[in-house]
């Protein structure tokens, strides 16, 4: 699918040359790999939720497609297929659990969120916890169905345990700096560039994210110097008065 960005290849080149992101840049379905990804966490909130579910997922395609930078949502379960089916942007799930078809009532499971239009699933938030063989059960049902993975973790042990069993993204968050507006890259970077380095050692492959309190351009900016290749962040753009304008404030020092 053509996602985001349908400007022209001359202004693309220009974003990139002006860009302070060191990585290299290759263009891809609209999308300038090297830069940072943005996953949006919906959580429960009531702005996030129904109609504005959609409204803050338009407002995240209209600043993916003037910046190049893919921004992906985690909408609530119920609100899966009307963004997926309102706006061609990538679409996250919350949680996943790694069940089959069966008889598993209240269960996730990973063909249904996939029919809906789920591209990925976050697992092991740190308000859905799981245990480390419930994560790897997770993770290999998203891959039976072809669904990216960004697994959350707490601290650099954690990260590289998760980072063992091979998603395509960790999420480091402490959890005393969710939702706080305190970001982790200021309140103690260390976690971050040691998870950073920990997960190089297991898995290059492996990407690692920023996440608790990321809202301002400088919060990203802090975390990508740090080595992080994007963020995942919830209520400093879900709960903004202005969502969009909030989305544009925070690329605005990549």
């Amino acid at each position: 699918m053509q996602y985001f960005w349908q400007k022209s290849i001359r202004e693309s080149v220009e974003k990139v040359l002006n860009s302070r992101f060191p990585f290299l840049f290759i263009f891809q379905e609209g999308i300038i790999l090297g830069l940072p990804f943005i996953l949006l966490n919906y959580k429960t909130y009531l702005q996030g939720t129904g109609k504005g579910a959609v409204e803050i997922a338009k407002a995240c395609k209209a600043v993916s497609e003037e910046s190049g930078i893919e921004i992906a949502v985690a909408p609530q379960l119920p609100d899966i297929y009307r963004v997926a089916s309102e706006v061609e942007l990538p679409v996250f799930s919350q949680h996943l659990d790694g069940v089959g078809a069966g008889s598993f009532t209240g269960h996730i499971f990973g063909k249904a969120i996939k029919e809906a239009g789920a591209v990925g699933t976050l697992i092991n938030h740190s308000e859905r916890r799981l245990t480390l063989a419930e994560i790897e059960a997770s993770l290999q049902a998203a891959k039976e169905f072809g669904l990216r993975t960004v697994v959350c973790t707490n601290n650099v042990p954690t990260t590289a345990a998760a980072a063992a069993l091979g998603p395509d993204y960790v999420a480091i968050e402490p959890p005393e700096l969710i939702g706080s507006g305190i970001p982790v890259s200021k309140a103690d970077p260390e976690v971050v560039s040691g998870s950073v380095k920990a997960v190089a050692k297991i898995d290059s492959r492996v990407k690692v994210l920023c996440g608790a309190g990321i809202s301002k351009g400088e919060d990203l900016r802090a975390a990508l110097d740090l080595g992080s290749q994007g963020v995942l962040l919830a209520s400093g753009i879900v709960k903004a008065k202005d969502p969009k304008a909030a989305l544009e404030d925070l690329i605005s020092l990549v």
